[in-house]
């Protein structure tokens, strides 16, 4: 990625509604040019897509956690099939795979505290493979939504 992939990659995570006019007039750019390159960058696998960011609560997700999971035996399959079944809980929104005492970082959001703790104990921890798990709930949360390339050095 040169200098303009970078600058149009920071402008639509900034804002992706905007028209392509709209962007090149802040990237100083021809239309045609921008058009260009942001379907290159989509080619490329660069932007992989757009979305739009919901209110948690008003989805009902009051209460968000990430629960460490240690599964058993260890090995690739299991891994696979745990966290393919784990995406698929509604409660679950992100699912990270570890080095460290920890195998599965799970991100997962409930109505309230007895939905969290029922999904713990009625779905997380019935499959043979979960030997533990520790959950830790989030009272607040910053997230940084543009992200800039790093440099090289």
């Amino acid at each position: 990625m040169d200098e303009l992939d970078s600058a149009i990659v920071q402008e639509l995570q900034r804002d992706a509604r905007q028209t392509n006019r709209d962007l090149a007039r802040h990237l100083g750019i021809a239309p045609s040019t921008c058009l260009e390159r942001v379907r290159l960058l989509r080619a490329r696998g660069v932007i992989r897509g757009y979305h739009a960011e919901i209110d948690p609560a008003a989805l009902n997700r009051r209460v968000e956690a990430f629960v460490s999971i240690r599964l058993r035996p260890l090995n690739r399959d299991v891994i696979d099939s745990f966290k393919a079944a784990l995406i698929k809980l509604p409660e679950v929104i992100a699912v990270y795979v570890l080095a460290g005492d920890e195998d599965l970082l799970a991100h997962v959001t409930a109505r309230d505290l007895d939905h969290l703790h029922a999904f713990l104990i009625d779905r997380l921890s019935q499959p043979r493979e979960v030997v533990t798990f520790r959950s830790q709930i989030v009272f607040q949360s910053a997230q940084k939504r543009v992200h800039q390339r790093l440099p090289e050095d």
